[in-house]
């Protein structure tokens, strides 16, 4: 039996959360990737020990947060990383439109996996780079969802000013988990045409079920010389305000490239997010391991509730996030499905067409939740298609 308590519903009007104040008081949000569970004691002790220093200056660079990191690093996936390769930003948001400020000139092109996640849509164009999108292959089975990479598709939306992929392992929206044999083949491709690979791993500690996470990076060393990884404890251990993220990068010519870009303009990591990650990455992993049965138990809930009572609703089964994919293309409505449920259901999700193309007509649910959240939002869905759709 767990020691955490992840059933506990914790008040969050009125303490300046964006997800539950972005919408009025009877709307349950289940939109931006944001938990509703508390952090880990140890990264709530930490803070308070941190306050109660009551010197705020600017910090040192976190030496231990390195080096713990490269032990986690050679711990999880027999990676080996140098604590000189790690940049440290304060958001991957920041990160992302650095990379596509560091690689190519204005007038470039920056590569992406539809649907995406919509930073990777805005970073490119913030930078004044081209945007081009390549479609995940969409299989319907029933009443579920799988995606994968059509090859054919992504080597032919590589031209000659492609400069950067923009790649989400794990996937988000999808949960899709890449194996091996995808991840060496997308890399060879872009190591042939020249094309420096971005892989956004924020999401790797978050595995459901028995799915295994390997970096892009870590499979060989070449891979690794053309490849910036990027993570982040914020959305394993719910510390997404605390602003402290991680850029590994091998290279080091693309290294200096990417400080070069983020020079003046990229704030440092703040001392309670450096505080908080090294306590999350230190003492958090018996957390962690709780927190992701609870999550497992939660996308099967929602996977059986989807599938089994709420058709024409398709939905994916993620093997990692805490993020489910919802289909409701089939549903015969004269407005966007997002605004269908927020009007009718008092359920706000995220806007499918946010993602991109073929995100239109889906939307995307967070399931980081308390289980009785989980329900009710179910429930006010399952009401409103019942009122309106006739199921």
């Amino acid at each position: 039996m767990s020691n955490f308590n992840f059933d506990q519903i914790i008040p969050r009007r009125g303490t300046g959360s964006i997800k539950w104040e972005q919408y009025p008081a009877d709307v349950l949000p289940m939109w931006v990737a944001d938990m509703d569970f508390a952090s880990p004691p140890a990264v709530v002790a930490a803070l308070q020990e941190r306050a109660a220093h009551a010197v705020f200056g600017y910090p040192s660079h976190p030496h231990r947060l390195a080096e713990v990191i490269c032990e986690r690093m050679a711990r999880l996936y027999q990676w080996d990383v140098q604590p000189e390769q790690i940049l440290f930003l304060p958001g991957l948001v920041s990160a992302i439109n650095v990379l596509c400020r560091a690689f190519g000139e204005v007038g470039d092109s920056v590569l992406t996996l539809t649907p995406a996640y919509p930073p990777f849509l805005s970073a490119p164009r913030n930078q004044q780079r081209q945007i081009d999108t390549c479609p995940l292959a969409l299989t319907v089975s029933g009443s579920t969802l799988t995606y994968a990479i059509d090859f054919d598709a992504f080597t032919d939306a590589i031209h000659q000013r492609t400069r950067l992929l923009l790649l989400s392992h794990p996937h988000n929206p999808v949960g899709l988990e890449y194996d091996p044999p995808t991840l060496r083949r997308l890399a060879e491709i872009c190591i042939e045409r020249n094309v420096i690979i971005c892989s956004d791993e924020i999401h790797c500690d978050l595995l459901l079920g028995d799915t295994q996470h390997i970096p892009l990076a870590a499979l060989d060393s070449n891979i690794a010389a053309h490849t910036i990884t990027l993570m982040a404890p914020s959305k394993t251990f719910n510390l997404p305000g605390l602003g402290c993220s991680m850029a590994i990068i091998p290279n080091p010519e693309l290294r200096r490239q990417v400080s070069r870009a983020a020079a003046g303009i990229v704030p440092h990591v703040n001392v309670f997010g450096f505080a908080g990650a090294l306590a999350a990455y230190e003492h958090g992993d018996e957390w962690l391991t709780a927190l992701l049965h609870y999550l497992t138990a939660n996308r099967d809930r929602y996977v059986t509730r989807i599938t089994t009572e709420m058709a024409p609703l398709r939905c994916t089964v993620p093997q990692a996030t805490y993020l489910g994919w919802i289909d409701c293309r089939d549903l015969p409505l004269a407005t966007s499905p997002y605004r269908f449920f927020l009007d009718e259901a008092r359920v706000a999700f995220s806007d499918g067409a946010m993602f991109g193309p073929g995100g239109e007509g889906f939307i995307r649910i967070n399931f980081g939740c308390p289980r009785s959240q989980l329900d009710e939002a179910l429930d006010r869905v399952h009401a409103a298609l019942q009122r309106f759709v006739n199921l």
